[in-house]
């Protein structure tokens, strides 16, 4: 790996981060937080993966990173990408954001490949994003992985893409398929 490698990385994930900030319904944050995520090629362990610091969330009507872009920034968000990637190693960013079952329909709509897994059926003693991610990965890395929750877990969507643009646009889009729909649909985010 090169510095030139690490310093795009962080500038195409600062990128995606910006238009994210800019253009993304902060309703789309789940409680814990969001955060977007980029792998270095040929990444090994969160500190090859950059992130936001701190995670993405929601501040009143508005998307905000909390801190800077950093690599090793989120061992969550990076353990999605890195077992994504023992799979299919193009796909090396990956986001999470709020879950709700008319998303999942509005995802469908966007003929993006979709998988889920249930947390009841983790092993113990295995870290819930490397089981839950790689069991959905079997027939190849989904544009989607969501899961319902536990007790004192949030259920979540996760987006995964090759690079983070392409995350954030799936994102974007997302969020503009819902606007029109929102107030009318607002019992659904419950």
């Amino acid at each position: 790996m090169t510095g030139d490698e690490r310093d795009l990385v962080l500038r195409r994930l600062a990128e995606a981060v910006e238009l994210l900030k800019e253009e993304m319904d902060p309703d789309l944050i789940p409680e814990v937080g969001s955060n977007i995520a980029y792998a270095l090629e040929k990444a090994r362990g969160p500190a090859d993966v950059a992130a936001v610091e701190g995670r993405i969330v929601r501040l009143g009507d508005r998307v905000h990173p909390v801190g800077r872009i950093a690599f090793g920034a989120s061992d969550h968000v990076a353990r999605i990408v890195l077992t994504a990637m023992r799979f299919d190693r193009r796909v090396r960013a990956a986001a999470n954001i709020r879950f709700a079952d008319f998303l999942i329909e509005e995802l469908e709509e966007m003929m993006l490949d979709i998988r889920y897994f249930d947390r009841v059926q983790e092993p113990p003693g295995i870290k819930t994003m490397d089981w839950g991610v790689a069991s959905c990965c079997k027939t190849g890395v989904p544009d989607i992985i969501y899961d319902r929750g536990a007790v004192g877990k949030e259920p979540m969507i996760r987006v995964l893409g090759e690079d983070p643009m392409e995350v954030a646009h799936n994102i974007l889009k997302l969020s503009r398929l819902i606007k029109d729909t929102k107030l009318r649909d607002r019992c659904e985010w419950e």
